[in-house]
């Protein structure tokens, strides 16, 4: 195998070939003597599926294998991935990353010829780019920012936020999103709060405490006018969640939100703001970790509240995966969103991302997951910059040193989805192999994606099956092959 370090050696476009480049073809006006030889089973659609695979070792990284897959009319007695694009299940809404305040920072001091090179290779789609197509970005400061900051930090109660302003995001955020919104007008982003401004709060402190609940209707008003601020910058927030992590009170910001007052929030105040205000951004609730569904499930139990609601959002630093599938049961017309997952520095190359590609790519998408979205998109060498008592571990998709990219386990996972499977997509029915996990879907183009991960201890031979028709492969241990046709 060879190296594919991002956009330096280039991704050549997905080859397909028709039908008509497959199989023989007769002139009718011409009377033959004998009846021509039986033509074998053709597939119907494209013959060829190409390969991008990584490796564990690194010895492969994103890359285009020179040797495209064929379909035959055979069979196999390799374990076999069936591929079925007449069970479908839910759209696609992107894959991607949160642009902390700290990822913008960084990028916004690299040179503006290399800042342009990585954003289009992080969000086109054509060429060497991966095609990034969410993010989220954080309502005020992050832990992932050089200090805590929210849009009025007055020094008396601001009730009418009459000290409200977008400032802090206008030196590097909003700068930042506004050359990604020039490369892809169309990227999906999803706005969180750490915390409310401190005079909203019990304890008066960017750490903990909860919203007084005399400043809800204040508190809501701050949503409409973040909202708007922004679209007055030319970006528009798909989603909003009401809290990042609200039963975590330890981090720097941090604010604690329980089920019953958010639903209140939600209900009574940030649902009729949104609503009077004209503004269509979707309310996401929850947004913490997989092993409290009760969470969500209270909020979406009250007709109040879930009226305005359009689905929830999970975390995985505890609980499982299928957590997701139980909450999704219960409120069918709701959907579930995957928002955060972090690599901790200075990483595992090998097992991080077999356990991403294995619980988020492929897990949450199985689990009616409408997007993943890895923590974050970029940090500096020692992880930073961040809030003193923020993450000091997390290690970035990127690692940015002035002008310098090293691209980590998060680039590669997303990017093994996130090129392929473009918003509008569905996830299509595949069988589920005990090594072999995986995941398929439809492009609204026609085209077909399969991403597989051998979680197996050797390497695994198997088999892609679609419409009768087999193409054979194999994957080294703990590697990940995306496949498409």
């Amino acid at each position: 195998m060879k190296l594919f370090p991002g956009f330096r050696l280039g991704l050549a476009c997905v080859l397909l070939l028709g039908a008509a480049g497959c199989g023989g073809s007769t002139d009718d006006s011409t009377p033959t003597p004998s009846p021509a030889p039986p033509v074998p089973p053709q597939p119907a659609g494209p013959s060829q599926v190409a390969q991008w695979l990584t490796a564990p070792d690194k010895s492969a990284l994103f890359y285009k294998s020179t040797s495209p897959l064929n379909f035959q009319a055979t069979s196999s007695q390799n374990p076999t991935i069936i591929v079925d694009t007449t069970q479908t299940y839910q759209s696609i809404d992107g894959f991607g990353y949160t642009l902390t305040g700290s990822s913008a920072m960084l990028l916004k001091q690299m040179s503006a010829t290399a800042r342009a090179a990585l954003l289009k290779e992080l969000f086109a789609t054509d060429g060497a780019s991966i095609g990034t197509s969410y993010l989220r970005v954080s309502i005020g400061a992050s832990d992932l920012d050089v200090g805590v900051f929210t849009y009025d930090d007055a020094a008396q109660p601001d009730p009418t936020l009459a000290q409200f302003s977008l400032a802090p995001d206008k030196v590097n955020l909003v700068p930042v999103l506004k050359e990604i919104l020039a490369i892809n007008p169309s990227i999906k982003i999803l706005g969180s709060p750490w915390t409310a401004p401190r005079w909203m709060k019990t304890n008066n402190s960017y750490i903990g405490g909860a919203l007084k609940p005399e400043y809800y209707a204040a508190y809501a008003q701050y949503f409409v006018k973040y909202l708007q601020a922004m679209q007055a910058e030319g970006i528009r927030l798909d989603a909003i969640t009401l809290q990042n992590e609200p039963l975590h009170d330890g981090n720097n910001p941090s604010m604690l939100m329980s089920a019953l007052e958010q639903a209140t929030f939600i209900r009574d105040h940030v649902g009729p703001a949104l609503r009077a205000a004209g503004l269509t951004t979707k309310i996401i609730t929850y947004d913490h970790n997989l092993d409290k569904p009760e969470y969500p499930l209270t909020i979406l139990r009250d007709p109040g509240a879930s009226q305005y609601v359009d689905g929830s959002a999970f975390h995985l630093y505890a609980g499982d995966i299928t957590a997701m599938t139980s909450v999704r049961n219960a409120f069918p017309s709701k959907n579930v969103y995957f928002t955060e997952q972090w690599v901790g520095g200075p990483g595992d190359f090998a097992g991080d991302l077999k356990w991403h590609v294995s619980n988020l790519i492929i897990g949450a998408t199985r689990n009616w997951s409408r997007n993943v979205l890895e923590w974050n998109l970029a940090a500096d060498p020692n992880y930073g910059p961040y809030t003193p008592g923020g993450c000091s571990t997390c290690l970035g998709a990127l690692t940015i040193s002035g002008d310098n990219v090293t691209r980590n386990t998060a680039y590669y996972t997303v990017a093994h989805a996130a090129k392929f499977v473009r918003p509008g997509s569905v996830r299509i029915s595949t069988n589920e192999l005990g090594n072999l996990p995986n995941v398929a879907f439809k492009n609204p183009d026609g085209k077909k994606i399969l991403i597989v991960l051998n979680a197996g201890n050797a390497t695994q031979r198997f088999a892609i099956q679609y419409r009768g028709n087999v193409a054979t492969t194999s994957l080294d241990k703990g590697a990940v092959g995306t496949y498409v046709w």
